[in-house]
């Protein structure tokens, strides 16, 4: 089913997965999103090969690891390869949920711009209010892209297709940012539960990016209500 579907870049998966394919509207905050978006480049660069997680310091847990590359050649891929220099260049080495929060800062437009680069996405705008007001939206050329990732996704968590590296990330990623509501299945808190048993059976450091998202995603719950 997916076989002829070039497979895209995490970040990009999940930029898709969330936003109403419809409207073009986020389904969950913004900043929330780019912060997954920002642990799904880690995530890509870590299945790549090029950066590590240094299990040196004295505190692992909680998102305070350090990251440090492994290889730098870059990867052809803008957003990915600005990343790989921010680790490169930083001094003292960055630790992994600071990196997340700077990261994202404007992961979410440069993602979108490189989506609407590539042809991913168009740009349009939409007339509100009785025609007073305009609102300019993206939305995606062709519904497969999403289509397949919640394919791939409604397959794992029904045990129909086994895990690969990118589909159990990319399932981790959406249990935490609790977008499972919008894969279309009956049971949303049976499927976030099987979407997180999969990626907790993933690669360590993959869990330890997924864990650092969900903190600071609840970080930036609180520092709403504050």
């Amino acid at each position: 089913m997916t076989a002829s579907i070039p497979q895209l870049p995490l970040r990009d998966e999940l930029f898709l997965l969330g936003h109403n394919d419809d409207t073009g509207q986020p389904h969950i905050h913004r900043q929330a999103l780019a912060l997954g978006m920002a642990g799904a480049v880690l995530i890509d660069l870590f299945l790549a090969g090029r950066i590590v997680l240094d299990d040196t310091d004295d505190a692992r847990s909680g998102g305070n690891q350090r990251l440090r590359l492994r290889h730098d050649p870059p990867v052809g891929d803008l957003i990915a390869d600005t990343a790989i220099a921010s680790v490169r260049y930083a001094n003292p080495a960055p630790m992994l949920r600071g990196w997340l929060s700077s990261f994202a800062d404007d992961l979410y437009e440069r993602t979108r711009a490189g989506l609407h680069a590539g042809g991913i996405l168009r740009h349009t705008s939409r007339r509100r209010l009785g025609g007073l007001a305009r609102r300019e939206v993206y939305l995606a050329t062709d519904s497969k892209w999403a289509v397949v990732a919640r394919a791939r996704l409604r397959y794992l968590a029904a045990g129909r297709e086994p895990p690969d590296n990118h589909t159990a990330a990319l399932a981790g990623l959406v249990a935490v940012l609790g977008l499972t509501t919008h894969l279309y299945l009956d049971d949303t808190k049976a499927v976030t539960g099987q979407l997180r048993a999969v990626a907790e059976q993933h690669h360590r450091p993959i869990r330890e990016i997924t864990a650092a998202v969900d903190a600071a995603v609840g970080d930036l719950a609180t520092a709403a209500y504050r």
